[in-house]
C-alpha cells in the first residue's frame, strides 16, 4: 500500500470515528439540554458547530502535547476531567429545569394588576347666565404604553443575535474534549507510528466530529422547534425532560469517577476511553 493510499484510507477512518465519537451519550445529553431552550433549526445547527470547535480545540491541544511531547495524563488528573464533564452536566440540567419551573410559576401564579390611581378633574363651564361643572374621572393608559414597550424590547430581543447560547456550547465542548482527548491521542499513538500522521488523525477526526455534531443538533432541534411553535405546553415538557436527562446523567458519571474510581481516594483509577 502507498503513502497516498495509506493516508486517504487513514482520513477516512479519522472521519467515520470522529462522526461516530459525536453520538457518544454525554454528548448527546448535553446539547439537547441547551438546544431544549432554542426554537430555530439555524441557530441550533451553529450550537452543534461550535460545540465541535470547543471539543476539537482540546483535543488538538492535549492530543499534540501526548503525541509530539509525549507528556503522560496523571490518572487524578484524567478522572478530574471526567468529573468536570458530570459537574457540567448536573449545571446545564438545573438550568433548563429552572427555566421551566420559573415559566409554570409565572403562568399560574399571577399577581392581580395594581389598579391606576384614578385622577378627578372639574371642568368648570357656563350655559348662557348658569355656570356649574362636572366632575371628569380619568385613568391613565400605562398599561398599553407597557405593553407597547414591551413588545418591542421582545422584538428587540429575538432579533439579537444568540451570543449566550454559543458561548456556553462551545465550553460545553471544551470540557468535553478535555475529558476524552486522551483516550483519542493515546488510541492513534499506538495505532500509527508516525506523529505527522498521527496528528492528521486527530484533526481529521475533529472535523468528523464536528460535521457529527452538526447532524445531531439539527435532528435534535425538530422536535422543540416544533413544540415552540405550535404548543407551548409540549415545549416545556421537553425542555424540562432533557434537563432532567442531563441532572441525571450527570449525577451517576459524577458517582462512577468520584465513588467507584476513586477520585477522592488514595489510589485513583482511570483508564483512558
Amino acid at each position: 500500500m502507498s503513502n497516498h493510499t495509506g493516508l486517504a484510507a487513514l482520513a477516512l477512518i479519522a472521519l467515520v470515528l470522529g462522526m461516530n465519537h459525536s453520538t457518544d451519550p454525554d454528548h448527546v445529553v448535553a446539547v439537547t439540554a441547551i438546544l431544549s431552550r432554542e426554537r430555530r433549526i439555524i441557530t441550533s445547527a451553529r450550537i452543534g458547530i461550535v460545540w465541535g470547535l470547543g471539543h476539537s480545540a482540546t483535543v488538538m491541544a492535549v492530543g499534540i502535547a501526548i503525541i509530539v511531547l509525549k507528556v503522560s495524563i496523571p490518572a487524578r488528573l484524567g478522572l478530574l476531567m471526567e468529573f468536570a464533564v458530570a459537574l457540567m452536566l448536573i449545571v446545564l440540567g438545573l438550568s433548563s429545569t429552572r427555566e421551566v419551573i420559573r415559566a409554570l410559576v409565572r403562568r399560574f401564579v399571577r399577581r392581580p394588576p395594581s389598579p391606576e390611581p384614578a385622577l378627578i378633574h372639574s371642568h368648570r363651564h357656563s350655559h348662557g347666565d348658569f355656570e356649574h361643572s362636572h366632575p371628569h374621572l380619568h385613568r391613565h393608559a400605562h398599561e398599553t404604553d407597557a405593553t407597547t414597550a414591551h413588545d418591542h424590547l421582545a422584538q428587540m430581543q429575538a432579533s439579537a443575535p444568540p451570543r449566550r447560547p454559543l458561548l456556553q456550547s462551545f465550553g460545553v465542548g471544551l470540557v468535553h474534549g478535555m475529558a476524552g482527548s486522551a483516550a483519542i491521542a493515546l488510541l492513534a499513538l499506538s495505532a500509527i507510528p508516525y506523529p505527522a500522521w498521527a496528528v492528521l488523525y486527530l484533526t481529521v477526526f475533529c472535523l468528523g466530529t464536528i460535521i457529527g455534531m452538526l447532524l445531531i443538533t439539527t435532528a435534535l432541534a425538530t422536535p422543540f422547534v416544533f413544540a415552540a411553535a405550535r404548543v407551548s405546553q409540549l415545549h416545556r415538557g421537553l425542555q424540562a425532560g432533557a434537563g432532567l436527562l442531563s441532572f441525571a446523567f450527570g449525577a451517576f458519571i459524577a458517582w462512577q469517577v468520584g465513588i467507584n474510581d476513586h477520585l477522592f481516594g488514595a489510589l485513583p483509577n482511570w483508564t483512558p476511553h
